[in-house]
């Protein structure tokens, strides 16, 4: 009989409508429970996984005990098995689904000790990821010719339509809460320096540490992995898979280069410092000893803040390329694959990446010309309190000439030994290169300049020579020739000072590329006056 009544679909719906997990109201209850466990709302994903994986292996458990009394008793099973499994997705699921996922507002973020918009979107990951699991199951129990992929797909359809707005809050709001959370222990660190710390201005107290941590990007790198991994799992068409991980690598291009710019600002802010205070010990020669005295111990403690800061940049610098090293490293490994599939969009997610890494090197590069600064005004300083006038003159008693480098001059080799130690290992490729290259000729031209504060003897020149000498081989190991070959050529010009008078003439002949400074240096000469080498000059130009 039951054929007759419209083919039997009204029975269908009235036999699917009767069960018990449709009527009856404690199953119902018991469901969320069973789901959140004693937490309630504040459950967290991973339990809400398991209780949802025990829920849904009971409906499945109970379909398929359905199945065996709708396969022995209707004609037509597959129909009535298909208005089953339809009525426990859009019935017992949802009703699930509704209670668990509440969507949160975008204007009133939820507190991030509550979990945040993160807690959100790792429930409808995980409720997402089993309700799959359960239409697959209920398919291979048997499901008519009911589309169950597209019905679980629409229960989703507007949580997924708004996923990835959900997900660029999300990733701004761990952020915010990292950034504040940072700011904080800076904070707390300055303050436990008391007034000492103060007084000596608080970045220039800040450790390295505070400025820049390469494990706060894996942080950053962490969230990212995580919210692509909710991408790629809600979400299968190539096209929009490639558009929603390029939008959220982009939160994680923002999120690196903004930190790495502020750190790295921070840690120019101790170079400026240091510049400062070096500023505040500049006085005039006319001044008491005592006053003479405290400007010498002001200008100490100025490089010594100005060194340690140098420091700080350099370890900054050196942590700023393990972050980007590690953010290429993330993008090869786990976001080129996804967009490899979608023309263009690897093209211009490299670009992407390219100005946000261009924007940290621009920071970078004011911060290493300012430790050129630094180092610079730190030789101009020495050698402007240990080069003595006597230093390059023939010695009044009578005494044998002193052919050891000054004393200016090991000062110097010293500090910049010193100096640049962390700078060769925190500076790798061409910022390396171009920093060191940088630095020899800013060194090479300080001091040209230096020198033409002197006369010189023959014996004088030979120091220089010495001297030169011992720059000339520390700044082989900046692995620059252009560097090394100004050095050598000014070796040779120091020998202006040794030569004869008459024999000058053949210096420029052998080597014409040192004649313009040359000629200057020629003037130092202590004899230069006496010897008349002025007009021996003019007939070498007229040459």
């Amino acid at each position: 009989m039951i054929p007759q009544f419209n083919r039997g679909t009204s029975a269908m719906q009235h036999y699917v409508a009767t069960r018990p997990m449709f009527i009856d109201v404690e199953i119902m209850n018991t469901d969320i429970q069973v789901v959140l466990g004693d937490d309630g709302p504040q459950a967290d994903s991973s339990s809400i996984a398991e209780g949802l994986s025990i829920l849904y292996k009971e409906i499945a458990d109970t379909v398929r005990k359905e199945a065996t009394t709708i396969m022995a008793v209707f004609p037509s099973p597959n129909e009535v098995m298909s208005i089953l499994v339809q009525r426990v997705l859009e019935q017992r699921v949802t009703a699930i689904l509704d209670k668990l996922l509440i969507r949160p507002s975008l204007a009133s973020l939820p507190p991030i000790e509550e979990g945040g918009l993160l807690h959100y979107l790792r429930v409808l990951s995980v409720a997402y990821d089993k309700t799959k699991e359960l239409a697959k199951e209920l398919q291979s129990i048997g499901c008519g010719d009911l589309d169950i992929e597209g019905l679980t797909e629409s229960i989703y359809v507007s949580h997924k339509d708004e996923y990835t707005e959900f997900e660029h809050a999300s990733l701004r709001q761990l952020y915010q809460s990292k950034m504040a959370e940072l700011r904080a222990e800076a904070k707390q660190q300055s303050e436990s320096t008391g007034s000492i710390g103060r007084a000596k201005g608080a970045s220039l107290n800040t450790s390295p540490q505070q400025l820049i941590s390469v494990t706060v990007v894996t942080e950053f790198v962490r969230w990212n992995e995580e919210a692509i991994s909710r991408c790629t799992l809600l979400f299968s068409q190539p096209t929009t898979v490639a558009a929603n991980v390029r939008s959220i690598f982009a939160c994680l291009l923002d999120q690196v280069s903004q930190y790495l710019t502020v750190g790295l600002d921070g840690a120019r802010e101790s170079l400026n410092e240091a510049a400062a205070m070096r500023d505040r010990y500049v006085i005039g020669t006319s001044v008491s000893r005592r006053v003479a005295a405290a400007a010498a111990s002001a200008a100490e403690a100025a490089a010594a803040a100005g060194e340690s800061s140098f420091r700080s940049f350099m370890i900054a610098v050196q942590r700023c390329a393990s972050s980007v090293a590690y953010l290429q490293q993330y993008f090869s490994n786990t976001i080129s694959r996804l967009l490899l599939p979608v023309d263009g969009a690897h093209p211009s997610a490299c670009e992407d990446m390219g100005s946000a890494v261009s924007v940290v090197e621009a920071a970078a590069h004011k911060g290493l010309l300012q430790c050129i600064d630094t180092v610079m005004c730190e030789v101009e300083r020495l050698l402007s309190s240990e080069q003595k006038a006597t230093d390059y003159r023939s010695p009044d008693d009578g005494a044998a000439p002193d052919h050891r480098p000054t004393n200016a001059c090991i000062r110097i080799v010293a500090y910049l030994s010193r100096v640049l130690e962390v700078a060769f290992s925190a500076l790798e490729g061409l910022n390396k290169q171009s920093f060191l290259t940088e630095l020899g000729n800013r060194l090479h031209k300080g001091l040209l300049n230096h020198w033409q504060k002197f006369t010189f003897s023959p014996s004088g020149g030979l120091r220089l020579k010495r001297d030169i000498t011992e720059y000339g081989e520390f700044v082989r190991s900046f692995n620059a020739p252009s560097i090394d070959e100004k050095f050598e050529l000014l070796g040779i010009m120091a020998n202006v000072f040794i030569v004869a008078p008459e024999s000058l003439a053949s210096l420029f002949e052998g080597t014409p590329s040192i004649r313009k400074d040359a000629l200057r240096f020629i003037q130092l000469r202590d004899d230069y006056k006496t010897a008349k080498i002025a007009s021996m000059l003019n007939s070498i130009m007229s040459e």
